[in-house]
């Protein structure tokens, strides 16, 4: 009895020594870019203008569900007027502000508000807005307040 109970310890202890070399030892794994990219922080200063209008239709660019109608309470909060949000057949991994109407200072401030967003200016008149943002997987959203 006294012999088995030894077999078993002796046999714990090589499977435990034998795990703990394994972890020492074991080749470090490469580090994706999007793994090791973190998401830009979300500027809580970027605010639209007192007294203008700035009309944004925001997309969700990405498989992510939700992400369009937290980044409209989130433009909403920062003054900003959301016409309309949606879903787009586009898939992008980071956010997109485009300037339908030749105002690269709005974009600029959209832009901040979301964390650093690429502008790009793509005048479409036949839109009823002044940004369209597309919202990429990699955006995410700052801890507010529930909106049920």
């Amino acid at each position: 009895m006294k012999r088995a109970i030894a077999l078993v310890t002796a046999g714990t202890a090589a499977i435990l020594l034998g795990v703990g070399l394994y972890l020492l030892l074991r080749p470090a794994r490469a580090v994706t870019a999007n793994a090791a990219a973190t998401p830009p922080r979300v500027s809580a200063t970027a605010r639209a203008p007192s007294g203008v209008r700035i009309r944004v239709e925001v997309l969700n660019a990405s498989t992510v569900r939700g992400l369009a109608r937290r980044a409209t309470m989130h433009l909403r909060d920062r003054g900003f007027d959301v016409v309309s949000s949606g879903g787009t057949g586009e898939r992008r991994d980071s956010c997109v502000v485009l300037d339908r109407t030749n105002h690269p200072e709005w974009a600029a401030l959209a832009a901040k508000a979301l964390g650093g967003a690429r502008v790009e200016s793509r005048p479409d008149t036949l839109r009823d807005v002044d940004l369209t943002v597309l919202v990429g997987a990699s955006w995410r959203p700052p801890a507010e307040p529930f909106y049920p």
